[in-house]
């Protein structure tokens, strides 16, 4: 009777130790899936901070164009006005 008992003890034992091992293999399994995932959002926010950057640029640019342009047409125009003034009092 002794015997079968401790046979159902190391039986036990063993079953334990085996399901411990699995659970601690879910567990890294998780922790994986989780470092991934964070990487893979980190890598998002990488890209949308670029595109962002970038789509600040192209405005940034745009901007500076069209102020050229519009102090250009301010010149343009303000040197028609004197040559007429000019032209209007010859």
């Amino acid at each position: 009777m002794k015997r079968i008992f401790l046979s159902f003890a190391a039986l036990c034992l063993v079953a334990s130790v085996y399901s411990c091992r699995e659970t601690e293999n879910k567990a890294d399994d998780a922790g994986d899936a989780i470092e991934e995932a964070a990487e893979e959002a980190k890598d998002d926010l990488e890209e949308a901070a670029e595109s962002v950057k970038e789509a600040a640029e192209e405005v940034a640019d745009s901007v500076a164009d069209a102020a050229e342009e519009a102090m250009d047409d301010v010149k343009a125009k303000t040197e028609k006005a004197a040559e007429s003034v000019k032209d209007a009092m010859n």
